[in-house]
């Protein structure tokens, strides 16, 4: 048997790539984390509890040197686990969030035991014939208001599977779904407004009100969210037209095996009152989620339980049966086991970083660094600072508890608004985690939209060099008005 012949009868063959998987690149980052443990001295900062973000935050200028703490064999091969929980406290790490990709794994087995979500996809492509380009734009500035307003990060996992199949089926490939969501969420956190995770937190922590700095973010909000659609509506164009210059031409067909269950047929395509109402449910449970995160304050044990429950219901109107829908949901979870497995190797290179603790002599070689500088060389060097930072704590209510309390006071000697310094601090980490891979978010999206890592890279850092223009545009800007 050929090698071609073999790849068509297994998809996941052309999905291979030379490029080491998410497992290995995280796993290697863990060990050169735990190598810098090694290199950089530790070092902590005081801590004091500010009441208004209901966190401990450093105190400036109290950063001493402690006894090293040095991440050796043992440490390496416990993070993956510790990255789920410490299993000295039993306190959580990742393990809420990879628990709730295995419940969404389920739920949407069940649903796609239905077929109403592959119907439902020929049936809305076959409506939108010639203006499916517009989905694009739309669907980034929902999923970019959902991130400027409350940091949507986590809860994106849950559209992959849905979005990715739609682009897919649209003429497009795996790779505008993917950027659609993680791109479009992304700018949204990029040019935080509201974002109680990134600019609330950061402002209070710098000491001053989060709507300082609102209009400048606007602009980076606003100006991102465009230069970004255009950015995938013109690669969209180009894979439509011509399915070769997709980054991922490679795998076009084993993606649409894995992701189109049914091939297109002729004619009219019509949804069973039985697959109209598992859509309603469908439809419903996204919007119930997405109430219970922005207003009730849900995580992700109750997202968990609301994709349990809607299981449960869609298993009972589609009349599965029990042994179908326990076998469908379970089937479902097997799916994305791999991205649940990701994101507790991702939140291990942070595990490594704070038991090492390296992060503070980071920050506080950050601070020594900016010293006496102009405004416009301050405020760019913060930029990149933050930078280097988010790589090593992607999250930005823990990189804003992390930095801003020590460096938005140097703003003062520079005679640069703090707000300024805020909005540095969040550009820099919307940027990077466009593409970290320690965070979650990008690992776990990639994995379930089938786009190796380096596939993706290939196709966002032309992206990644035109916002870092635009954002040191603003923020110079900013530094002199």
């Amino acid at each position: 048997m050929t090698e071609e012949n073999k790849a068509a009868q297994n998809p996941e063959d052309d999905l291979a790539t030379r490029f080491p998987t998410a497992y290995t690149i995280l796993l290697l980052l863990i060990v050169l984390v735990a190598a810098l443990t090694w290199i950089i001295p530790a070092g902590q900062y005081e801590r004091s509890m500010n009441e208004e973000i209901g966190r401990e935050v450093a105190v400036p200028g109290t950063y001493q040197v402690v006894e090293a703490n040095p991440q050796g064999f043992t440490d390496i091969m416990l993070a993956p686990t510790t990255g789920f929980y410490d299993p000295d406290s039993y306190v959580a790490n990742a393990i809420d969030v990879a628990l709730f990709v295995l419940f969404l794994g389920g739920f949407l087995g069940v649903v796609n035991a239905t077929g109403a979500i592959d119907t439902g996809i020929r049936s809305v492509m076959q409506r939108l014939e010639g203006r499916e380009i517009w989905m694009i734009p739309i669907l980034m500035t929902l999923f970019a208001l959902g991130g400027t307003t409350y940091g949507m990060a986590e809860e994106t996992l849950a559209f992959y599977a849905i979005l990715v199949p739609i682009m897919i089926a649209a003429g497009y490939d795996a790779v505008t779904g993917v950027a659609v969501i993680l791109i479009g969420a992304g700018i949204g956190v990029l040019g935080s407004t509201i974002n109680p995770f990134a600019t609330v937190i950061a402002s209070n922590a710098a000491d001053i009100p989060f709507t300082d700095g609102m209009l400048l973010r606007l602009v980076l909000l606003i100006g991102g969210l465009v230069i970004c659609a255009a950015y995938v509506m013109r690669y969209a164009r180009r894979v439509k037209a011509d399915p070769a210059r997709s980054v991922v031409a490679r795998q076009r067909e084993a993606h649409r095996k894995l992701f189109l269950q049914v091939e297109a047929e002729h004619g009219d395509i019509a949804l069973s009152l039985t697959q109209k109402l598992v859509l309603l449910i469908f439809a419903v449970t996204f919007v119930v989620m997405i109430w219970g995160v922005s207003s009730q304050d849900w995580w992700m044990d109750k997202m968990g339980a609301l994709f349990l429950g809607a299981a449960i219901v869609v298993g009972l109107v589609a009349r599965l049966g029990e042994k179908r829908l326990t076998g469908s949901f379970v089937d479902g979870a097997r799916d994305l086991l791999g991205v649940a497995l990701v994101v507790g190797l991702a939140r291990g290179i942070v595990v490594i970083m704070e038991q090492g603790m390296i992060a503070d002599s980071i920050l506080h070689g950050a601070e020594t660094t900016l010293g006496d500088l102009s405004e416009l060389a301050f405020i760019n060097l913060m930029f990149w600072i933050e930078v280097g930072m988010s790589f090593f704590v992607p999250s930005s209510s823990g990189l804003a508890v992390l930095s801003m309390p020590i460096l938005a006071p140097l703003a003062d000697f520079a005679d640069v608004s703090r707000d300024l310094v805020v909005t540095a601090y969040q550009s820099a980490n919307g940027l990077v985690n466009l593409i970290n891979p320690t965070f979650a978010v990008v690992v776990g999206g990639l994995a379930i939209g089938r786009v190796s890592y380096d596939r993706w890279l290939v196709f966002i850092w032309p992206l990644l060099l035109i916002l870092t223009l635009f954002i040191t545009l603003v923020i110079s800007i900013g530094a002199f008005l």
